[in-house]
């Protein structure tokens, strides 16, 4: 019994170490299970990778897919270093690599063949870094669905690798240094949902072969170097909701076929090229529209009322077209509405009294509006509207009327002391350089305002960073990169400068006139000359001095040899009616997502406005219509001792009258007398010694006590 039972309890303990030993090796199986590493095959290629990006702190005593140590790192800004894997949904056992994302790393090798064997990769970010040559071919067989290179130093002509992976939905080349046309192989892409290819060089027109992405929702093309007018097969893009044209070089005018594109939440086209003027575009059916720009797109004629009618709209700019007729009362009802840019038009009629009320920002500044009794007579300084030049020429002669609202602000007639000089520190303190003294900008504000400091000069911006999603944004800027070949006293002119998103004027105010030399002080301080994405930016603007486009395209870092450096660019106006006009645009070039969204337009450190012509002394005005009057009496007696010099030679006076004859026969005397000398002489006028009428009376002869004859 007791055997039997020995053997029973020996039987189940061997049972139950069987059956842990089992377990054990279960479990270790599960635990290997659930920890897949990266496939050894992905590992290899990464490397390699990692090698030609010159990405030189990956870990690889450390599994990729673990998300432990530097395989998982991020800021909450533009940086970026992970690695995602899957390693479940391919029934194997190691992980595969789905996304990279390389982002603001500074990164400045070549791209890699081996990322095509990453056959699972569907999401690569490579944004914002410093890497340069062109996209391999191998890339070719890749399944990519995301792919973005924006903001690097890539080249060539348009990558056509990547037309050839057509599980694409989403491009991102944007900023980089590639030229050429866009391909007809871009129509293979039917999957893309968005590709943006602003800041680049592309030229030609936009291929027909476009037209067959028609799922597009997000499409790209500002700042390049199209040519054509914008196709009207942009109408079989009836998913898009976000379509940019600013910049890109093509003719206007829009066309119709535009209305198709119901969906719209956000449409930008700017400074389209040729002469022809055209209608506003029909966009009455798009009443999702968040962002309407339209700014310099040759339109004429009334600013459509169903636009009042855009319950979403936040954003409006019809700036610099030929827009007349008043502007719509359904703007009112505008509630979202946050920006609205009209400047540079013809509008006319009163302005309403809504717009005097609004708490939005809003420039109707340089239009043709009619003045009445209940029209404002001044401009709202440093405020939310800017009426600067909004009123047309029949407002010139009311003088109850302030003249910043009068067409090319002229001087008050009430001014009697003009001045011959202007100097001021765009965007920072009072400086003293060279013993010239220049003053203040310090107005924060920016988006629709009018700055007028002084009766001397005042300044006028407009616009708004776009995309960058700060709340209050920087028109004054401080230098961020190192200011080279400048001494420690004119640094202050270089540590600060007014930016603009969109348009710019300074005005010299009550000048004499003359001809003057206008010095533009530049110097990018916003961008950075090292090994870093900071550089890659491209600052574009237009300069006009009295309505002349004297620069155009100008970068201030190629003209001045990089960043941080100062230039001055000088140049000679001509004033001749006491105001002088400075205007700075963007035309929509260069780039606006380096370093951040949101840095691009124009940027000016100082002005300086000095005669050609001899300064009127301390006394000042007084003193310069002395001089004036002077020289007017001067030059008039001067020409009428030439008038009578030649009446004389003509003989029609002097020789040709009975007193000249008279007089030839006498020797006469000449001499200084006094009044009783003469009346001696002449026996008090005595009419026996009247000898004629000359032309400034009668004329007599006189016998001096001496025997002299006069």
């Amino acid at each position: 019994m007791e055997n039997n039972l020995d053997h029973c309890c020996c039987s189940k303990l061997l049972l139950f170490l069987l059956l842990g030993s089992t377990s054990l090796v279960f479990l270790s199986h599960l635990a290997s299970a659930a920890t897949p590493k990266l496939n050894n095959e992905e590992v290899k290629a990464l490397k390699e990778i990692g090698k030609k990006l010159g990405k030189k702190d990956w870990d690889f005593g450390v599994d990729p897919c673990s998300g432990k140590g530097n395989w998982n790192m991020s800021d909450k800004k533009s940086f970026q270093s992970f690695v995602a894997c899957d390693c479940f949904s391919f029934n194997q056992s190691s992980c595969h690599l789905v996304s990279i994302y390389l982002k603001a790393e500074n990164l400045s090798g070549t791209l890699s063949p081996e990322f095509s064997k990453l056959h699972y990769l569907k999401i690569l970010d490579l944004s914002r870094n410093l890497i340069t040559g062109s996209i391999p071919q191998q890339w070719a067989s890749m399944n990519l669905v995301e792919l973005s290179l924006m903001g690097n130093k890539l080249s060539g002509p348009f990558p056509k690798v990547l037309t050839n992976i057509t599980t694409l939905k989403n491009i991102s080349i944007e900023g980089n240094y590639f030229t050429g046309p866009i391909p007809n192989e871009i129509g293979q892409l039917i999957n893309l949902e968005k590709i943006i290819l602003s800041s680049n060089g592309f030229t030609g027109t936009l291929p027909a072969s476009l037209s067959k992405l028609t799922k597009l929702n997000d499409l790209r093309l500002s700042d390049n170097s199209f040519s054509g007018r914008i196709p009207d097969f942009i109408s079989n893009w009836t998913s898009i909701e976000k379509l940019h044209m600013q910049g890109c070089s093509l003719e206007g005018p829009i066309p119709s076929s535009i209305s198709a594109l119901t969906r719209l939440s956000d449409l930008r086209i700017s400074d389209l090229k040729g002469t022809k003027g055209s209608s506003f575009p029909p966009l009455s059916n798009m009443k999702s529209m968040k962002t309407l720009v339209l700014r310099k797109c040759l339109i004429k004629g009334n600013i459509p009322d169903y636009i009042g009618r855009m319950e979403k709209l936040k954003m409006l700019d019809l700036s610099f077209n030929g827009l007349s007729g008043k502007i719509p009362e359904s703007f009112s009802i505008l509630d979202k509405l946050d920006y609205m840019f009209l400047t540079g038009n013809m509008l006319s009629g009163t302005i309403a009294s809504w717009i005097l009320r609004t708490s939005k920002n809003v420039d109707i500044s340089s239009n043709n509006f009619n003045w009445d009794s209940s029209s404002p007579t001044e401009c709202q300084r440093g405020g939310t509207l800017n009426l600067v030049e909004g009123y047309s020429s029949s407002a010139d002669t009311q003088s109850r009327i302030s003249t910043c609202l009068k067409r090319n602000f002229p001087c008050p007639a009430s001014v009697t002391k003009y001045s011959h000089s202007m100097n001021i520190n765009c965007g920072g303190l009072e400086a003293n350089v060279s013993g010239r003294v220049y003053e203040a900008d310090r107005e924060g504000r920016g988006a629709s305002i009018l700055y007028y400091p002084t009766q001397g000069w005042a300044l006028s911006s407009t616009g708004s960073f776009m995309d960058n999603d700060i709340d209050s944004d920087p028109f004054i800027v401080t230098n961020a990169s190192r200011l080279v070949n400048v001494s420690a006293l004119n640094s202050e002119l270089y540590t600060t400068a007014r930016v603009s998103p969109l348009a710019l004027t300074y005005y010299g105010l009550c000048l004499i006139n003359g001809n003057y030399t206008v010095e533009l002080h530049f110097a990018e301080i916003m961008f950075i000359n090292d090994r870093s994405f900071y550089s890659l930016g491209r600052r574009i603007f237009d300069v006009y001095i009295q309505g002349k486009l004297v620069l155009k395209e100008f970068d201030i870092q190629k003209a001045a040899g990089g960043t941080g450096k100062p230039i001055v660019k000088t140049f000679n106006a001509t004033v001749t009616e006491h105001t002088l006009k400075i205007h700075f645009y963007w035309a929509g070039k260069g780039t606006t997502g380096i370093p951040t969204r949101g840095v691009y337009g124009p940027l000016v450190s100082a002005i300086s406005v000095e005669p050609n012509f001899p300064v009127p002394s301390e006394n000042g005005h007084k003193t310069y219509i002395i001089l004036l009057a002077a020289c007017t009496v001067a030059a008039v007696g001067v020409l009428v001792l030439i008038l009578l010099g030649v009446m004389r030679r003509k003989g029609y006076i002097g020789g040709s009258n009975a007193v000249y004859k008279e007089l030839r026969g006498i020797d006469l005397q000449t001499g200084l007398f006094t009044l009783k000398q003469i009346k001696a002489a002449t026996k008090n006028f005595d009419v026996a010694n009247k000898i004629g009428e000359g032309g400034f009376g009668s004329v007599y002869k006189g016998l001096l006590l001496d025997g002299t004859v006069i």
